[in-house]
């Protein structure tokens, strides 16, 4: 059996998304204080996959993004769920999480590679290569 992986959408490509299609989400899956602290993409959604105090994938991160569904942004009449688009500082836990939606039968989950801020530079420096912010999508701080 293969293993279902979300799709991969550029920083770019996820902008132009949310932008064309008013029913996609993109939840920011970092802990409650990279999304506060560090800032975040302009409209996303926080819903973590590992937060503090226990540094442990979040037991509800499923129900929740569920509920946040239920809310108004299935399509009863199109195509089923709205796309759901997973950011995270550099792309690796909102591909779990993307995995995980899927196994759990979300149909349209995309991971943003490169994530918010990227990987480590040579002088282990973020946002200088990649990510939401390198490339000057709307975003916001606290």
């Amino acid at each position: 059996m293969s293993e279902l992986r979300p799709t991969s959408i550029s920083p770019k490509d996820a902008w132009e998304i949310l932008e064309c299609d008013p029913r996609a989400i993109l939840i920011d899956v970092r802990s409650s204080m990279e999304y506060l602290f560090v800032g975040h993409p302009k409209g996303a959604i926080h819903i973590p996959w590992i937060d503090e105090p226990d540094w442990v994938v979040n037991p509800n991160f499923v129900r929740s993004i569920r509920e946040l569904m239920l809310g108004g942004v299935i399509d009863a009449v199109g195509s089923g769920t709205a796309p759901v688009l997973l950011i995270c500082r550099s792309g690796k836990r909102s591909l779990e999480a993307g995995r995980l939606l899927l196994e759990s039968g979300f149909s349209e989950v995309s991971n943003i590679e490169e994530g918010f801020e990227g990987e480590l530079d040579e002088a282990h420096h973020r946002s200088t290569s990649g990510g939401w912010r390198f490339h000057g999508l709307p975003w916001e701080q606290c």
